[in-house]
């Protein structure tokens, strides 16, 4: 189980203890333990008829989201929640913690230090099954943005990848379906560090990827390149969960709910107006360009607000999808049971279509 769990971090690898945004840092403390916080103070509180200037002003709840690397489009609703005032109208005082190698915001959200975290829909189940009772309470890509990407006319089947180096993390739990799918047992697997000059200079060569991000690169660079959707090829999991952990969620229901709408009110947001919050985002994060963020918010456009985020909004999830996932997660191994899957996400949250 060693080496699964090193993917899970591997694919956690999201958010910091150094706080990035909003008015004040988070103290790790839970909401209601906060001393600015009070059982007046929930979100929904409102001011009375007549009040005083003192008594008119509503006490926001300290909160504080991890996100799966620095920032950028994947996260640009997020920030535009925090940049537009969303958060601050629904009552929470946000702090946004980015992301970066290295770092498991599994383990920064179950420890207290965020109350909500971003990641995969596949390491929710794999937390849960390490005893990290973590709860998806939307899914902001209906089609989760991971790929194997290859030179250009190389490959029209996954399965000529046989013979062939693949720059993928180890333990990846999506590459672990598709070489038992695909039958890619003659694969050369080479450890993925982030850099693509060992695929650039080998034509037969593939490596993971995000479709919203290094597609973009090798177009700069002048490789012409192609790819397969791993969501396509049978691996059909969310990407870009938001999560709690099942206690806070159970003591506070009311915080929950509105930081869930105010996220998906500035995912609403950024559809439109995704160069507004580009510029926020490159603040963060200036080593990316405005022209590579301006590729990933056009890339990830369909495989948000597509699917069945069409009829049901943005975050929506179906219980088809997450049993489907699970099953195939315990067909390879990596999951040893199948729990009810309904403890493991909820629709509860979102705002009414």
């Amino acid at each position: 189980m060693a080496f699964l769990m090193a993917g899970v971090m591997a694919l956690s690898a999201c958010g910091s203890n150094d706080n990035e945004e909003g008015a004040s840092p988070s103290t790790g403390t839970p909401a209601s333990e906060s001393p600015s916080n009070s059982s007046s103070a929930s979100p929904s509180a409102s001011p009375s008829d007549s009040p005083s200037p003192a008594a008119s002003e509503v006490k926001l709840t300290k909160v504080s989201q991890v996100t799966n690397w620095f920032a950028e489009p994947e996260h640009g609703g997020q920030y535009a929640a925090l940049s537009k005032g969303f958060y601050e109208e629904a009552g929470l005082d946000m702090t946004i913690q980015s992301g970066g190698p290295g770092i498991s915001s599994t383990q920064i959200v179950a420890s207290g230090k965020a109350e909500f975290g971003m990641g995969q829909a596949d390491e929710i189940l794999l937390a849960r099954e390490s005893g990290i009772p973590l709860v998806a309470v939307a899914a902001i890509f209906q089609k989760n943005p991971q790929g194997i990407m290859y030179h250009k006319g190389k490959y029209k089947d996954i399965s000529e990848l046989n013979g062939h180096k693949v720059y993928v993390g180890s333990g990846v739990a999506y590459w672990e379906y598709l070489k038992k799918a695909y039958k890619l047992d003659k694969v050369e697997e080479m450890k993925y560090t982030g850099s693509l000059a060992n695929f650039v200079a080998d034509p037969e060569a593939a490596t993971q990827i995000y479709v919203t991000s290094e597609p973009f690169t090798m177009q700069q660079e002048g490789v012409d390149v192609e790819y397969f959707l791993n969501y396509d090829l049978g691996y059909k999991q969310y990407g870009n969960i938001l999560y709690t952990t099942e206690d806070y969620l159970e003591k506070h229901p009311d915080i929950v709910k509105a930081y869930v709408e105010a996220s998906i009110k500035g995912w609403n947001y950024y559809k439109d107006n995704s160069e507004e919050i580009n510029k926020v985002m490159q603040e963060k994060n200036p080593d990316l360009k405005l022209e590579a963020m301006a590729y990933g918010a056009q890339a990830q456009e369909p495989l948000i607000y597509g699917g069945d985020a069409e009829a049901n909004g943005v975050g929506y999830m179906s219980k088809e999808i997450w049993e489907g996932l699970q099953k195939q997660l315990v067909d390879i191994g990596i999951l040893k049971s199948a729990e009810p899957i309904d403890q493991a996400f909820t629709n509860e949250f979102l705002p009414a279509k």
